[in-house]
């Protein structure tokens, strides 16, 4: 625990580690399906212990996991016996690779309209820390692809000479990044991690002469990959499985194009500014004012542009276009004829919730909605992302590059459906009839029991004097849920003192009103008397997901990557 007291007295039995047992649930379960005070379960037995207590049929027939199981622990390649003795079954138990928490594949159907899943979203995708000061680089874009994000986001801007594109957060001190140099990665990291749609956001602060610039680099980049739209505007977006292996653009259209297809539009006062000033932004590309370069084109009466930049060609870049709105009810105001995307701050997003919550989840039935950090947010933390996913919103945009308990819950979201970066909508999300509302008091449908065993892979994969000098760590487990208000809680086990193998075997209850949208939060700490308690391991799992049964939990660093050996022995049951 930290504590000075142990100092001198327990200096010589410091590091002692005791040897890895298995619980008594495990003992009993291994009796139960081997026979009584059989020495060895063999694969018909193994079977039936799935079937009943793990809930679950598997790909591998018994008798290959138990072949795996050998090969795993004694690394002989031929066995005299294909049966597993209490220990091989422990074993079984507690690996990660042969009995993990949740499925690896991708499960879900993937055949509905994009607006039907939850799409991992990067906000300002390119910056390598904060918001107002860091540099831009392609290398977060590559890290977030590599760990599925599907959503990449670009500023582009035009360059103090005005003649080229730049990445970068206008308006701050970071420094850019080539825009060419962003697209390169994306093309060679957008499937590596899955084979589903990368969708590229433009916040696009470009003149004309340089959208068609951005047109000519993106289509040159990604040739066939991309993806274009069969009209102007769809009607429906298409599914993922469609999309496989595309590259979509969504921005806001020109604003020459909103014009030309609603005359009205001319009169929308957002960014309208004195005819002479326009012309004079168009003549001189060398005008110092930022704020002038964001829309440039507000009127259709200032001669043929279309001539001379081609918007409409970058027009047809755009898969998903972007809806921009002052008022809410213009932005969540349902077009029968086509689809599109909105984007709202988290703040706009509360606000709304508290007026429309009903109208957000009719909106995103059929359009996107994406959500983004507040401007204050400088030093990349991000949001509750349940607030979002609760009223249907799709691309809940994340600081990716930033850490913390609101990353760790993202990152659980996207281990479901075999870490594609889609993970299909729940169903009373998607109801149309009997349109959800967030705001309603739900009854408990259902109780998860969860029952934490033991903890191991600290003594692999930290020093040994890593949590306390002179002991061994004292460790304690945080269990709770992540979900809408009504299910939100925490429990913590009993501190475990010097223990590097630390057994608990607490039950824990959680009653769900809304188990579609929860995750089970598991943090493990050592605790200090004299400090902060040091950080030993978490994970994020999909309730939804959860393989129910005796199951081995992989455990995440504060960064949010995989440790190699620190994972937990836990029990999951409905009831």
């Amino acid at each position: 625990m930290g504590s000075s007291y142990r100092v001198c007295c327990c200096f010589t039995r410091s590091f002692w580690t005791a040897e890895l047992q298995p619980p008594d649930d495990v003992k009993e379960l291994f009796e139960k399906y081997a026979g009584g005070a059989a020495a060895y379960m063999t694969a018909e037995q193994l079977r039936h212990f799935l079937a009943a207590e793990q809930v679950a049929t598997t790909d591998d027939p018994p008798e290959k996991i138990v072949e795996n199981v050998l090969k795993q622990r004694h690394h002989i390649a031929k066995f005299t016996r294909n049966t597993l003795s209490l220990d091989d079954f422990f074993h079984y138990l507690f690996s990660i690779d042969l009995n993990p928490p949740f499925q690896s594949e991708v499960h879900q159907d993937m055949t509905a309209p994009l607006s039907h899943y939850f799409i991992f979203t990067g906000h300002n995708s390119y910056l390598t820390g904060n918001q107002l000061s860091s540099d831009s680089s392609d290398i977060p874009i590559i890290a977030a692809l590599k760990r599925g994000v599907r959503v990449i986001e670009l500023d582009l801007w035009p360059d103090s000479s005005k003649d080229e594109i730049q990445v970068v957060h206008g308006r701050t001190l970071t420094a850019p990044v080539d825009v060419m140099t962003c697209l390169k990665s994306i093309k060679e990291y957008a499937f590596f991690s899955s084979d589903y749609p990368v969708i590229i956001t433009l916040e696009d602060h470009l003149t004309p002469k340089l959208q068609d610039k951005a047109k000519e680099m993106i289509t040159q980049t990604f040739d066939g990959m991309l993806y274009y739209p069969e009209s102007d505007n769809l009607k429906e977006f298409p599914s993922p499985e469609e999309l496989k292996r595309r590259i979509l653009i969504s921005t806001k259209p020109p604003k020459e194009f909103l014009e030309a297809e609603d005359p009205l539009r001319g009169k929308d006062t957002d960014h309208e500014r004195p005819l002479q000033h326009l012309k004079f932004l168009l003549q001189n590309d060398s005008h110092e004012d930022e704020q002038d370069i964001v829309d440039p084109i507000d009127y259709d009466d200032c001669g043929d542009i279309s001539q001379h930049f081609e918007p409409l060609t970058y027009k047809r870049l755009i898969a998903i276009h972007q809806r921009k709105k002052s008022k809410l009810e213009d932005a969540l105001e349902i077009d029968p004829e086509k689809v599109c995307r909105v984007s709202f701050s988290e703040q706009k997003l509360e606000k709304a919730a508290t007026s429309h919550g009903k109208d957000l989840v009719r909106f995103t039935q059929k359009n996107i909605l994406r959500i983004y950090p507040k401007g204050t947010r400088f030093n990349s933390s991000n949001y509750n992302p349940f607030i979002s996913w609760m009223h249907g919103a799709q691309m809940v945009a994340f600081n990716m590059q930033g850490y913390g308990r609101s990353l760790w819950q993202m990152h659980g979201m996207f281990r479901g459906n075999g870490g594609c970066g889609y993970v299909k909508k729940p169903d009373f999300l998607m109801d149309k009839n009997h349109v959800f509302d967030p705001r309603a008091q739900l009854p408990v449908k259902t109780t998860l029991k969860v029952k934490v065993y033991m903890g191991d892979g600290w003594r692999m994969d930290f020093k040994k004097t890593h949590f306390d000098k002179y002991s061994p760590p004292d460790f304690y487990t945080k269990v709770g849920i992540a979900g809408v208000p009504a299910d939100e809680t925490m429990h913590m086990t009993r501190v475990k003192d010097d223990q590097w193998i630390p057994i608990w075997n607490e039950e824990f209850s959680f009653p769900l009103t809304l188990p579609e949208l929860a995750l089970l939060k598991i943090q493990v700490y050592e605790h200090d008397n004299d400090k902060k308690d040091d950080f030993g391991g978490q994970t994020c799992l999909p309730v939804s997901e959860l393989k129910l049964g005796t199951r081995a939990i992989p455990l995440y660093s504060y960064k949010g990557e995989i440790f190699k050996s620190v994972k937990l022995l836990m029990r999951f049951q409905f009831v």
